[in-house]
């Protein structure tokens, strides 16, 4: 008798169902048993609202949750960025795999880049940490550009440009690489200019605490360095208590010294909207070997940013 299949729980979207998908090959191979896909829509697939009305924290997560916990599925994919920082207990975060790419890019009209939009270009994005740094960006510049919010899958965002309502979107990276659309993309925004989201490019992969079994397979697909960057990351965003719709950026990376990782570098950034202020701070140390040595290195960052004002930047707190 074969094993009944593994059944794995994912949003709607086309890319989530790509992201899912992949993750479902590689557990179906280590685990020699079908995966299947089961799709769940979450809130904030439904809604309409801008991510930054309805919270942002969790819209895309607790229905995933839900049916994990209901054991309607066994276990979940998510994007890493779109995850609470506060984990529940009788959820296992069994692997967070290799990163994807981090950065934003821009998929602009014309093939252009950022520096050559033209002035007061309209660039659309639902993110306040995209908005921040694209308009400080443009300030320290001497660039008119208007950030425009909106919502909305991939293709909604990219015919916002073919159907010339927007000069340009900015998008992950991470996404266009696993829905196949990255050829796309006009302009590869430097980490120097816009951090990304904490967790960004990142999956996390989740199962019941209460599985044993199953959270050690899951387990062979965690990258021990991306954990521990995106554990920094995260840790930064809930001391400075900002729930995934905040301006906050951050990105851990590591050093290297030819082949020897050395150190990790941990950068985070938080602004007000229009780019009039921003706070940008890095530190760095040891690779964290604990999850709690990555918690102390977002601790001890955040500490720092709110020393020198990023608490006044946060916006409006979700009650």
């Amino acid at each position: 008798m074969t094993e009944r299949a593994l059944r794995l729980g994912t949003r709607r979207s086309k890319l989530a169902m790509a992201q899912s998908g992949q993750v479902a090959d590689t557990v179906s191979t280590l685990t020699g048993r079908p995966v299947e896909l089961v799709e769940i829509t979450t809130y904030g697939d439904t809604s309409r609202e801008q991510l930054a009305q309805i919270g942002g924290t969790g819209v895309f997560v607790t229905a995933l949750r839900d049916a994990l916990l209901g054991g309607e599925v066994d276990f979940a994919v998510h994007s890493l960025k779109d995850l609470p920082t506060a984990q529940p207990d009788d959820l296992a975060l069994a692997a967070v795999p290799l990163r994807e790419d981090p950065r934003d890019v821009l998929i602009a009209r014309d093939g252009m880049t950022f520096p050559e939009l033209p002035s007061g270009a309209r660039i659309g994005t639902g993110s306040p940490r995209r908005m921040a740094q694209l308009n400080a960006y443009a300030r320290n510049h001497g660039l008119a550009i208007e950030t425009v919010p909106i919502r909305g899958n991939i293709d909604t965002r990219i015919g916002f440009v073919h159907k010339g309502e927007l000069d340009a979107v900015v998008l992950a990276a991470a996404g266009l690489h696993r829905v196949g659309r990255i050829d796309e993309v006009t302009d590869f925004l430097s980490v120097d200019t816009v951090l990304p989201a904490p967790g960004q490019g990142a999956l996390a992969i989740e199962c019941a605490a209460s599985n044993a079994s199953l959270t050690a397979a899951l387990a062979e697909l965690d990258d021990p360095y991306t954990r521990a960057a995106v554990t920094a990351e995260r840790s930064l965003l809930a001391a400075l208590e900002a729930g995934c719709s905040a301006p906050v950026g951050a990105l851990a990376d590591l050093l290297a010294d030819g082949q020897i990782v050395k150190e990790m570098r941990l950068r985070g950034v938080v602004g007000a909207t229009d780019g009039s202020t921003l706070v940008q701070l890095s530190t760095t140390g040891p690779v964290p070997e604990t999850h709690d040595q990555a918690l102390a290195l977002g601790r001890e960052l955040a500490a720092e940013m709110l020393a020198k004002g990023a608490a006044g930047l946060m916006g409006e707190r979700a009650l």
